[in-house]
């Protein structure tokens, strides 16, 4: 497809309401071309009307779930004990905390997706690099998050139908019923997403009290088989609180920042329905820290008692819930466990590349068309290998997650708050030659800034189980630091990068045109 010529929209078809946020200016056309479509355009004011309560119900929704589950007690399972990995997944929650709330700020402000966000920083061509980069981290959460779905629906199935559900014929390791289920869940969560935005605000409003109500009933449930709460708290740390737990604690914390260093990108796809700034700003700081601490907490607790109980730490609350002879209670909990997956999956796994690939391609890709290529993907990324391992699934995938998504983070702020001051232009964010233009619509500067920090992030990371050895082996001592060396250098080689006059593109870097935006 080739690129139209600039529109002939005036650089000051925006208008800033006393609050702050800005909107296109009323009676102006809206941007089009080849780098607009209805789901990237700014949301208007009138229908930014999401809450302090729809945020933080949003973020009850996203935590409360069997991944978040899973994260917990998969450091119960490498030798934690509760204190120290509700220590580690809360101080995490808290750092993630900050980037999260200054790439959201664009959300409110401006009515903005992620993608279009980019823009500014990598230019109108060059932000599909991070959107895709987003796009394909929550494939791989989408593929995971199913087949934690699928495994809910395969052993509620068996205890309804009997062993002839269970003891299927297998196929690539699994049975083929538990391919079914998969299949199940995959299709159900399209239908959803299917009905747009206001249906997910809808569905996590509910979902966040179920799924909360479901953690304490499996919490009830297991200190009644260990006895009373005491052997729960009892269960001690096989790492002690010298060397050996400082040096599993630090790729630990890089890997729960990690969990929710997507969202930390991808924050505007949702805030860009913010009411106002201090509706995301709340609900936000509400939701994500408090409700992560507490579900980790109860889910720490439960392991703990799988280790009493059963002799061995169960990180997996659904083969958990398994264990049940009570059929009313397996029901429950394994129904907990689909709600909890689809809250989650569909706002956090979805949404997200569902814009980001409508990025690519904004006249041939609809949100929706993003959603079912996300879906599809999910299944090539073979999730259950991904997921079978928690040391693979919490030290190398989250691992990596986080150190590349870091690294955009980094470019986002120092591009957004130190270079711009918060200070966009909204019809410049679709157009060609305009000041986001940059070189043939990409911004080297950005990319190499991406590309450094990338490298320096998961270069000398263990890629094991997905594949043996470390590409970069002298970097191995940045490994375990892999979000904040990112995000740190990305952000400091960004603003040398723009700040120098030799690689300025006129004004366009960081010159006057650009605090004028």
């Amino acid at each position: 497809m080739t690129d139209t010529a600039p529109t002939a929209i005036p650089p000051s078809a925006q208008v800033t309401l006393p609050d702050g946020r800005v909107e296109l200016a009323p009676g102006s056309p809206p941007p089009s071309g080849p780098y607009a479509n209805e789901d990237l355009l700014p949301v208007p004011v009138e229908r930014r009307t999401w809450t302090t309560y729809n945020f933080s119900a949003l973020w009850v929704g996203m935590a409360h779930n069997t991944a978040s589950w899973t994260l917990a007690s998969g450091l119960i399972a490498v030798g934690m004990d509760w204190k120290q990995a509700v220590f580690t997944i809360a101080l995490a929650n808290l750092i993630v905390l900050a980037p999260m709330l200054l790439t959201g700020h664009a959300g409110p402000k401006y009515g903005i997706p992620f993608p279009v966000f980019a823009r500014a920083s990598f230019g109108i061509r060059g932000a599909n690099l991070p959107a895709v980069v987003r796009a394909l981290v929550a494939c791989g959460w989408f593929g995971i998050q199913t087949w934690i779905g699928g495994e809910a629906i395969y052993f509620l199935a068996g205890k309804l139908i009997g062993d002839g559900w269970t003891n299927a014929g297998t196929f690539g390791g699994h049975a083929w019923t538990m391919w079914l289920s998969f299949a199940i869940f995959w299709a159900l969560q399209v239908a959803i997403i299917y009905r747009g935005m206001e249906t997910i605000r809808r569905f996590e409003n509910w979902a966040a009290p179920f799924v909360l109500v479901g953690a304490f009933v499996m919490l009830w449930w297991m200190a009644d088989k260990a006895g009373g709460f005491g052997p729960l708290f009892d269960q001690p740390s096989r790492l002690g609180w010298g060397g050996d737990f400082w040096k599993l604690f630090w790729p630990s914390l890089m890997g729960m920042i990690g969990f929710w260093s997507t969202l930390s990108l991808n924050i505007p796809d949702f805030t860009r329905y913010g009411k106002s700034q201090r509706a995301q700003t709340r609900g936000q700081a509400l939701g994500l820290p408090t409700t992560m601490t507490l579900f980790a907490f109860l889910s720490v607790m439960v392991t703990s008692g799988s280790q009493a109980v059963y002799g061995e730490p169960i990180w997996d609350p659904v083969q958990l819930a398994a264990k049940t002879d009570n059929v009313v209670g397996l029901l429950f909990a394994l129904v907990t466990v689909l709600v909890a997956t689809l809250s989650v999956n569909i706002a956090a796994n979805l949404v997200s590349p569902a814009f980001d690939f409508s990025n690519v391609a904004p006249r041939r890709v609809s949100f929706r068309a993003g959603a079912l290529i996300t879906s599809v993907l999910a299944v090539l990324i073979f999730p259950w290998k991904l997921y079978s391992d928690p040391q693979g699934y919490i030290f190398t995938w989250l691992g990596l997650v986080g150190g590349l998504l870091g690294t955009v983070a980094g470019i986002l702020i120092a591009d957004y708050w130190i270079l711009r001051r918060a200070r966009l232009h909204l019809v410049d964010l679709y157009r060609r030659g305009g000041r986001y233009w940059y070189e043939g619509g990409w911004n080297w500067r950005a990319v190499l800034a991406f590309v450094v920090g990338g490298v320096l992030a998961v270069g000398g990371a263990d890629f094991h189980p997905l594949v043996d050895g470390r590409p970069v082996p002298f970097l191995e001592p940045l490994a375990d630091y892999g979000w904040a060396v990112g995000l740190g250098t990305s952000l400091v080689l960004y603003l040398i990068l723009m700040l120098l006059p030799a690689t300025r593109p006129g004004t366009d870097a960081a010159g006057s045109r650009n605090r004028s935006a």
